[in-house]
C-alpha cells in the first residue's frame, strides 16, 4: 500500500462498512478468525499494552536505521503493518498464515520492513530492531517466524515473531525514551521466549480469500475498528 494513509482509509471502511456488507456479503466467518497474507494490522503486545509503531526518525546511536517503538495512542496511523512473505516464501493474497511461517512486516506509512541485526538497542541494550528498507524491498533481516500455538495464526490469540537471522524474538520490557519521541517504549528483541513477547493483531483490515475469477475485481476484505 506504500504510503497510503492507512487511518484515512479505514475511517471510510468504518462509515461504510455496512453498504459493503450488503452488496457484497462479507461476513467475519471461520476464514476470517485467522490472520491472512495481504493484511494490514495494528499489533499489540500484551504485556505492556503498546502497539507496534515505526515513524520517520531514526535511531541516534546503532545502526542509525528507522526507529521502531511502542505506542499507548490507540489511533496512531503510524501503527500500521502489511502481511507480506519473503523471498523464499510466497504469502498469496488471502491465505491464513501458518504457525512457523516466514514473513514480512511492513510499515505502511513508510514502506520499511521490520527489521533486526547485532546492533545493541539504545535504552536495555537488547538486540536493536529497526525499520529498514525502500518500498517494501528490504534483505534477509527482514525475515520473521510466526510462533503460534496450532496450524495457523488466530487473531484472538497471543503470538510471537522469531527473527530468522539471530533467532531473537520481538519483545518490550518498558523502557520509555525521552525527546523526540517522549512517552514511546522501547522495542527490542531477546533470545528467551517471556510474557514481553506476546503479540496479538488487533485494529485493521483482515483480507479473506477470494473465489472470484482470474482477472474479476475484489472487493474479499473486511474491516475491524477499534
Amino acid at each position: 500500500m506504500g504510503h497510503l494513509n492507512c487511518d484515512i482509509l479505514l475511517r471510510f471502511l468504518s462509515t461504510f462498512s455496512f453498504i459493503l456488507l450488503g452488496i457484497f456479503g462479507l461476513s467475519a466467518g471461520t476464514e476470517l478468525s485467522s490472520v491472512t497474507c495481504g493484511s494490514v494490522i495494528k499489533l499489540l503486545n500484551i504485556k505492556h499494552n503498546v502497539r507496534l509503531h515505526s515513524h520517520d526518525v531514526r535511531y541516534g546511536s546503532g545502526s542509525g536505521q528507522q526507529s521502531v517503538t511502542g505506542v499507548s495512542v490507540v489511533e496512531d496511523s503510524n501503527s500500521y503493518w502489511s502481511v507480506r512473505g519473503t523471498s523464499d516464501t510466497w504469502c498469496h493474497r488471502g491465505t491464513p498464515v501458518k504457525c512457523g511461517q516466514m514473513i514480512r512486516l511492513t510499515h505502511v506509512n513508510t514502506g520499511r520492513n521490520l527489521h533486526s541485526h547485532y546492533f545493541t538497542s539504545p535504552l536495555s541494550s537488547n538486540q536493536e530492531v529497526s525499520a529498514f528498507g525502500e518500498e517494501g524491498e528490504g534483505d534477509h533481516l527482514d525475515e520473521w517466524a510466526v510462533q503460534c500455538g496450532g496450524a495457523v495464526w488466530k487473531r484472538e490469540e497471543a503470538v510471537r515473531f522469531r527473527h530468522k537471522a539471530t533467532d531473537g524474538l520481538l519483545s518490550v520490557t518498558g523502557e520509555q525514551y525521552g525527546r523526540p519521541i517522549h512517552g514511546q517504549t522501547e522495542v527490542h528483541a531477546m533470545s528467551s521466549p517471556t510474557q514481553h513477547s506476546l503479540w496479538k493483531a488487533m485494529e485493521g483490515i483482515f483480507i479473506k480469500p477470494s473465489e472470484l475469477p482470474a482477472g474479476s475485481r475484489d472487493y474479499s476484505h473486511t474491516h475491524t475498528e477499534f
